[in-house]
């Protein structure tokens, strides 16, 4: 299985998303009826990103692998209770949410922040430094702290920056996953920004050197604070 995690937006919507809400209606009505081939698309279409999405709540590859597998193992059994009146990757991502949420705490990770060996991290470089050593040196050490930053934060507010701002959710999606208005949603990206640009305001950059200007463009496009050298 062929994975593209970032840890920024990614413009790229779900298959699923792009298509008429009916042709997602039709393949969990079909599911129901026992139709294999039709679960097996969804799982197809929506597995990539509750994947992510457990991955940058939990951390940990192995855990956001079995969220994932729990994920449609429980959608699977729970079909004839999904109501219509809301989207299918609604439903899942909820249960992605909670899932992640409660693997987090069971294993008491309190204490532990994002490392330079986060898997997190070297997805990222692996993607946006392009194979420049240079640069990925320098993105392995911020994106460490961004995560390190982002994982201080409270749970809740934590699940709605990764919703929107790394699964490229709008602030109505977040809200009906996690179950409160979009203006809720609003605040906390709001007050997580200010949050992380204080924590990351209270290191050094690299070397004592400002960050590139692709990378300052980068986090700039983020919304997140671009490090700068006192």
């Amino acid at each position: 299985m062929k994975l593209t995690l970032r840890l920024h937006v990614d413009n790229h919507v779900p298959t699923s998303r792009n298509s008429p809400c009916e042709t997602t209606v039709k393949l969990v009505r079909l599911a129901r009826k026992g139709d294999t081939q039709a679960f097996a698309e969804l799982v197809r279409r929506y597995r990539d990103r509750i994947y992510a999405l457990a991955l940058h709540i939990t951390g940990n590859q192995s855990d956001a692998d079995d969220v994932a597998q729990d994920v449609f193992l429980a959608a699977h059994r729970n079909l004839h209770r999904f109501e219509e009146r809301s989207q299918f990757f609604t439903w899942i991502y909820r249960m992605g949410v909670n899932r992640s949420l409660n693997v987090r705490r069971s294993r008491k990770r309190r204490g532990e922040t994002a490392t330079l060996e986060d898997p997190r991290v070297e997805r990222a470089v692996a993607i946006d430094a392009a194979g420049n050593p240079s640069r990925a040196a320098e993105l392995r050490q911020t994106y460490a702290r961004l995560l390190a930053a982002l994982d201080d934060l409270p749970a809740s507010m934590r699940t709605s920056v990764v919703l929107v701002t790394l699964q490229g959710l709008s602030q109505a999606e977040a809200a009906q996953v996690q179950g409160c208005s979009p203006g809720t949603i609003a605040w906390r990206i709001h007050v997580a920004r200010g949050r992380l640009r204080e924590a990351l305001g209270q290191t050094d950059s690299i070397e004592g050197q400002a960050p590139s200007e692709e990378l300052a463009a980068l986090l700039d496009r983020w919304g997140w604070p671009v490090l700068t050298p006192f």
